[in-house]
């Protein structure tokens, strides 16, 4: 998922990194810093702590230069990947506290991916209605026109 984020965020055009659909509603910059904003906090969850610099207050309101948004994406999914593969299995039904209630690390691992594939479908929306075709699908279009010719 993290490459389908960060290539999505590389095609999307620089201006339109400020767009919303609406007022109150997080434009597209707010949307990729808030899953990078998640990639680093989320994993409290579990136990692991983010990184020192990370500062979660204005996060996500932090930029809006793409360049600088698609190195966080990365960045967090690094971070977030080490956090999931530092834990064993006898961790998977550990007790944590998620949104309130009693869980297990398992369920805030599905959780953690239930949000990233929500916010991806999310930006999915917004990059087509700003006229772009997701890489992965512009790539499996072009494949498929080889193939037919």
């Amino acid at each position: 998922m993290d490459k389908k984020f960060v290539s999505l965020a590389e095609s999307v055009p620089a201006e339109k990194f400020t767009w919303r659909p609406g007022e109150g509603v997080r434009s597209v910059s707010e949307v990729f810093l808030h899953v990078a904003g998640a990639n680093y906090g989320l994993p409290r969850l579990v136990g692991v702590q983010p990184p020192a610099s990370f500062q979660p207050k204005g996060w996500e309101t932090s930029t809006t230069d793409r360049a600088k948004i698609a190195a966080a994406l990365k960045e967090s999914f690094a971070h977030l990947r080490q956090a999931a593969t530092s834990l064993s299995d006898a961790d998977a039904d550990k007790p944590v506290k998620l949104l309130g209630a009693e869980s297990t690390t398992r369920a805030a691992l599905a959780f953690m991916a239930r949000h990233m594939a929500e916010h991806l479908g999310q930006s999915i929306a917004y990059a087509r209605i700003q006229g772009v075709t997701p890489p992965w699908t512009e790539e499996r279009q072009r494949q498929q026109s080889k193939k037919s010719q």
